[in-house]
């Protein structure tokens, strides 16, 4: 019984000991590099903002411009590209052409329902113009932009200092600048996008490949293969 005593003791003091020598840290290493990855700490930021589009309207027409038109098929081309939540159509109110706000208004949903944005994504409103001859038309929608992180100056950094093998403040900050500026739709950072929904068909097809040992890939014509062309021999 006294030698399984001193044993335990033994053990236990012994991972005490180990215990101790992992929660020590050495001094010269910062406490971020304790904190995730390189890249973790060169995270990519996301921030909201708002887009808007006056659209002009002059009390003497009838109809839309056309600059306007095409005004209102760019923003709308924009909002399909990077548009999030409803797209505001918010017409004047006590305007001095109010038969030309609602038939602007309503050629610009229509315009809209053209570029494959559904009615129920349009979110219609009114504001007050109090009269002013030249109260525009306003399209509003939500979008993201992609904030890289803030990347020191290659000058400040002393690389001949070995003393340590650190990683320099530098490492990884390129990567999510470069990425950064590359992704199409900074909401995606934020895990809003829906996945589509997969092709039955298509997965019912290379799965019948796959047991049959046949390639599962798409097949390519002589035009499209990689090969060398003989004209060149």
């Amino acid at each position: 019984m006294k030698c399984m005593t001193k044993t335990m003791i033994a053990v236990l003091g012994l991972a005490g000991l180990v215990a101790g020598c992992q929660s020590s840290k050495d001094p010269a290493i910062p406490a971020a590099y304790y904190q995730g990855t390189a890249l973790e700490r060169n995270s990519i930021g996301v921030a909201a903002q708002t887009e808007y589009l006056r659209v002009n309207l002059n009390p003497m027409d009838s109809q839309l411009r056309q600059t306007e038109i095409r005004k209102i098929k760019g923003f709308l081309a924009q909002y399909k590209r990077s548009g999030h939540g409803p797209l505001i159509m918010s017409m004047p109110k006590n305007f001095a052409n109010p038969q030309l706000a609602v038939e602007a208004t309503a050629e610009a949903r229509d315009l809209a329902w053209k570029a494959g944005i559904e009615y129920h994504q349009i979110a219609g409103s009114a504001y007050e113009a109090g009269g002013v001859a030249d109260a525009p038309l306003i399209l509003a929608f939500k979008s993201f932009d992609a904030i890289a992180p803030d990347c020191p100056q290659l000058s400040t950094i002393d690389f001949a200092d070995a003393s340590s093998n650190n990683d320099l403040p530098t490492l990884g900050c390129a990567v999510r600048a470069n990425m950064a500026a590359m992704i199409a739709d900074p909401a995606d950072l934020l895990g809003q996008r829906d996945l589509e929904p997969g092709d039955p068909l298509r997965r019912a097809t290379q799965l019948g490949a796959w047991r049959e040992g046949s390639p599962t890939g798409a097949e390519r014509s002589d035009e499209e293969s990689g090969a060398i062309s003989s004209a060149v021999e």
